[in-house]
């Protein structure tokens, strides 16, 4: 049934400007003589309009609520915040952060603590890190203006990348004269002497030296605990059958096990290994490195082409210039025909017992103990091998790390004369490619954290022609406050030289840094 749409439109409003009551009240109905031909219509309409009214109503009431609750709650966190979180920063500088204040776990944390409120240094250093991604992985990168660069990534531990035409042929030429006007030198030097007097002024007994060698604590020293030390120590590389003719030589092992016990070890000399071997005559295949190299200088003053591969590396790298600057001269390594360098790390973890090389003036205590600190080692190949030469890290991506493993049933995977085919990455050299790793891991809050044991790497034997490499070490202190003291130490001896007219030596790195760049 269709109804007029006059009659329709009066009956809504009439029923539009009755009053509206927004609780339980009676409804006001319309008469029946003012609309007789309408009587339910009109009557759905009604509480619709109520309802809608009063849902409109109480949803203000609640959004009003509602944002003075989340007002409240956003004050309480701000209040919380400001009152906890600056004092606790402010309390030590030397603990804020690189990145928002949050403390950065260091290997000396009670001593960095008070030299951080003696010396005041704050963390305004980060340490950019490059992402591997994954192996294989080829990522483009900018060192020079107009030239773009592919850099691989060959491993994830150590992080290992891989950029080849990192030099061009001429920078390399330039590079291998340069040494050679220098002049090489042998890179092995023999068994440094005196550690029976560094022995006796730490005051060590047979037994505390003996549990040191012991790694697993099982009462004996096993021949591939005994061939750990000397290599470190006495920089030969023994073999087990050398090992084993010592101990007869020195009637070192007299029930003929392979062993020694606390008992034999205590009829031996601190270094009776050493004794022996230089009265019986030391090859040079049998030291650990068997090579020739120089430093050259890359600071104000030097060839253009060192100056600009520095440069390069900072790029590379994306490291402050300072720490670039302040780090090694650029080693050049010519390795002849059956030259190598057995397996080794270039840089050693760093307890509370030792202090790094490079910084060692700035270091408040005075300790018998040295290592070099190279985060990141960047090598060149400045010319193709014609066959070996291998770059070879024997452990790299292993599943787990166990250094008494690396020599099993006679195999020595730190032995790059014999094994370096077994060794899980090879490098194979070719001309203007460089590769650069880090020889420590990231601490998480922007700095250096503990040596990655997995840098293992050494160069495997050249089995015909020569080897020219290249190394260029970016020397960081995981102790923050020793670096810093260092480069403050720096700063104002380098100061002092400028008012007195000092020119830069050309042939070497500056005089107060000279020291920290002794061969390691």
């Amino acid at each position: 049934m269709r109804f007029p749409a006059g009659r329709v439109s009066a009956a809504l409003r009439s029923k539009m400007i009755e009053p509206q009551d927004c609780g339980d009240g009676d409804e006001h109905e319309a008469t029946p003589q003012t609309v007789p031909t309408l009587p339910s219509m009109p009557r759905e309409r009604v509480p619709l309009q109520k309802s809608s009214v009063c849902s409109r109503s109480y949803f203000m009431v609640v959004m009003v609520f509602f944002h003075v609750y989340i007002i409240n709650v956003i004050a309480l966190l701000f209040y919380v915040h400001y009152n906890n979180t600056p004092g606790d920063v402010l309390a030590s500088p030397s603990r804020e952060a690189v990145s928002g204040g949050s403390d950065h776990h260091k290997p000396h944390e009670s001593h960095q603590q008070q030299s951080g409120s003696e010396s005041g240094f704050q963390r305004d250093i980060y340490l950019p890190r490059l992402e591997g991604i994954r192996v294989g992985h080829v990522q483009k990168v900018s060192l020079m203006p107009g030239k773009t660069h592919e850099m691989r990534t060959l491993s994830l531990k150590p992080l290992l990348f891989e950029i080849p035409g990192f030099l061009s042929e001429e920078e390399c030429r330039v590079v291998v004269q340069l040494a050679q006007l220098k002049g090489l030198m042998e890179s092995q030097v023999m068994v440094p002497e005196g550690q029976e007097e560094l022995t006796e002024q730490l005051n060590l007994s047979s037994e505390e030296i003996f549990n040191l060698l012991d790694l697993n604590q099982d009462g004996q020293l096993q021949l591939q605990e005994i061939l750990t030390h000397s290599r470190v120590l006495d920089g030969i590389w023994l073999t087990p059958e050398n090992l084993r003719e010592i101990y007869v030589g020195l009637k070192a092992d007299p029930d003929g096990n392979g062993l020694l016990s606390l008992e034999e070890f205590r009829l031996l000399g601190s270094d009776a290994f050493q004794r022996f071997l230089q009265q019986r005559g030391v090859k040079s295949s049998q030291l650990v490195r068997n090579s020739r190299h120089t430093w050259l200088y890359q600071g104000q003053g030097s060839h253009q082409v060192l100056q600009d591969l520095k440069k390069r590396v900072t790029r590379l790298t994306r490291l402050p210039s300072a720490l670039v600057d302040l780090s090694e001269p650029l080693q050049v390594v010519r390795y002849g025909q059956g030259g190598h360098y057995h397996a080794h790390h270039d840089s050693g973890p760093v307890y509370p017992e030792t202090v790094c090389t490079h910084t060692r003036l700035a270091a408040n205590a005075s300790t018998p103990f040295e290592t070099s600190c190279r985060y990141i080692t960047v090598l060149f190949y400045l010319n193709s091998v014609e066959e070996g030469g291998e770059t070879a890290f024997p452990v790299a991506d292993n599943r787990t790390y166990e250094e008494v493993s690396l020599i099993q049933n006679n195999v020595d995977l730190m032995d790059t004369r014999k094994n370096c085919d077994k060794s899980n990455l090879r490098v194979k050299p070719v001309k203007g490619t460089a590769v650069f790793w880090y020889n420590y891991l990231s601490d998480g809050q922007g700095w250096v954290g503990e040596q990655d044991e997995y840098s293992l790497h050494g160069g495997c034997v050249v089995t015909r022609g020569t080897k020219w490499v290249a190394n260029n070490w970016i020397n960081i202190d995981p102790d923050y406050q020793r670096q810093a003291r260092y480069q403050q130490l720096v700063s104002l001896q380098e100061g002092e030289g400028a008012e007195d007219g000092d020119e830069p030596d050309e042939d070497g790195p500056p005089s107060q840094v000279t020291d920290a760049h002794q061969e390691l």
